[in-house]
């Protein structure tokens, strides 16, 4: 079976976050004023081949956990959907 994970990884809370702070301070000199936070991550699509969702759910982990995401300082979430 063919599986996409869309997965999403973004800085944890308690962190800082240079880009989204930049942003933020950007949109209020364009006139943008009721945008209270900015926080800047990542999305990734990955398609993936696997017998199962549940080994294709394990697929996905691994590869955020080991290469995608640095755990010490983000967080991730991933949707996975069967293709044809």
């Amino acid at each position: 079976m063919k599986f996409v994970a869309e997965i999403d990884i973004m800085p944890h809370k308690e962190l800082l976050d240079p880009q989204g702070k930049a942003v933020s301070h950007n949109l209020k000199s364009l006139d943008i004023h009721s945008v209270a936070d900015v926080r800047i991550g990542k999305h990734i699509t990955l398609t993936l081949e696997a017998e199962t969702e549940e080994e294709a759910r394990e697929t996905v982990d691994n590869a955020c956990r080991k290469l995608l995401a640095n755990l010490i300082m983000e967080s991730f979430a991933f949707e996975l959907t069967a293709i044809e």
